[in-house]
């Protein structure tokens, strides 16, 4: 039985079913969950939301009046199914400076996790749902800003903003193959852990510049392995997260590790797991090699038959974008420009910044092009290259100061 109740009368013990307010309004990114944390419920009561559908089948019920109140009119009820409302889409702009302070959050609280794993000690659960929660958020109301700029890592704080870039992409992920709230949690958390194994590895190993020896490469093929151990000891992990943790690195085809697991005896969240991944860390910057531009690597991965899931991968390539953002493209007029944003309506028609002249070999003054809204007059011809332009700073032209 459902109840429209005032955030005045939540207790602990109550089960909420949906928030009173759009999605950027919202407390926490998923629709429904059980009240069983008083800083949760001081955490609702602050928000703003003014009321909530509770249902009793599943929790607490309203406190009932005193004895000699007892005929007094209880709160307001309703048995009427709450309406489903959709997240506000926030411009890719307002959402860039939410992100900013996301990743420089999540980067911290992410150092921290896993240096506690390195020193043997228990995950800090409670900090990575939180963190799940506000990547969730960010995703949510514009993918595009949250997963582009976490893909704008050093090699430095490699292993840890791969972590939260991961996160961001299996919840993307999960919404475009329309999984469940429940699932989608599920999936942001398993991305969020997936390499902690690799605190089990010498840094030394993790960092070097060079080839890897026979003997450091088996080392490293042992994270998943001790990365499932470390969850394994770790309060409130679901078997989500525990088990893309272990098998990430499983190939479609049967020729990964640590299980030479095939086809659907990978689980749907470890094969997305593999795409997402990949993808991080192919267009990263790390110690041996630069990172492949957006598109670059997309279309290397579609060429890798049998590694991933096709319809997994055909849902990210559609999540992320035939032109992700950031990439550097060439438009029919002779300019040149960054994708900023991904188009509502179609993968061809993004939204592109551009700041060049082909024709003039000159930069020019930037001017945001929606593609979309110019089909037939102008649209992108290819991809170009930064270096061999001779451009400097492109990531700046969509990303800002870091």
């Amino acid at each position: 039985m459902l109840k429209r109740i005032n955030v005045e009368q939540l207790r602990v013990g109550m089960f909420i079913q949906k928030f009173c307010s759009t999605w950027d309004e919202s407390p926490f990114w998923r629709t429904s969950l059980l009240l069983d944390n008083p800083k949760d419920l001081e955490k609702i009561q602050a928000s703003g939301v003014e009321e909530v559908w509770i249902d009793i089948s599943k929790g607490l019920d309203i406190a009932k009046p005193a004895a000699d109140n007892i005929e007094a009119e209880p709160a307001v009820q309703k048995i009427v199914p709450p309406p489903v409302l959709a997240p506000r889409r926030a411009s890719f702009d307002d959402e860039m400076a939410r992100a900013k302070k996301i990743c420089a959050d999540g980067k911290t609280a992410v150092t921290t996790m896993f240096q506690e794993a390195r020193m043997g000690n228990a995950l800090n659960t409670a900090r990575a749902h939180s963190l799940v929660e506000e990547i969730s958020s960010s995703v949510m109301r514009n993918p595009d800003a949250l997963i582009s700029l976490a893909r704008l890592k050093n090699k430095d704080d490699y292993t840890y903003m791969h972590s939260v870039a991961v996160c961001a992409l299996m919840i993307a992920l999960a919404k475009k193959l329309r999984l469940d709230d429940k699932q989608t949690r599920d999936a942001g958390l398993a991305g969020l852990l997936h390499d902690v194994g690799k605190m089990m590895v010498s840094q030394s190993i993790l960092d070097k510049p060079g080839k890897l020896t026979d003997d450091e490469f088996v080392a490293v093929k042992e994270h998943p392995v001790e990365g499932h151990k470390i969850l394994s000891e770790s309060p409130d992990v679901s078997e989500a997260a525990l088990d893309v943790c272990l098998h990430h690195h499983e190939r479609f085809d049967g020729t990964g590790y640590p299980h030479r697991l095939v086809g659907e005896q990978i689980s749907l969240f470890s094969r997305m797991g593999a795409v997402c991944d990949v993808y991080d860390a192919i267009t990263s910057n790390r110690a041996y090699k630069a990172g492949w531009e957006p598109s670059e690597s997309l279309r290397r991965m579609a060429e890798w038959n049998g590694h991933f899931d096709p319809v997994v991968f055909q849902a990210f390539v559609k999540c992320i974008g035939i032109y992700p953002t950031g990439a550097l493209v060439k438009l029919k007029t002779g300019r040149i420009g960054v994708v900023v944003e991904q188009s509502e309506s179609s993968l061809l028609t993004p939204k592109v910044k551009v700041f060049f002249s082909v024709k003039s070999n000159a930069y020019i003054p930037p001017e945001l092009v929606d593609l979309a809204k110019l089909e037939g007059s102008d649209k992108i011809v290819g991809l170009e290259d930064a270096q061999k332009l001779g451009l400097k700073n492109v990531h700046g032209m969509w990303a800002g100061p870091a």
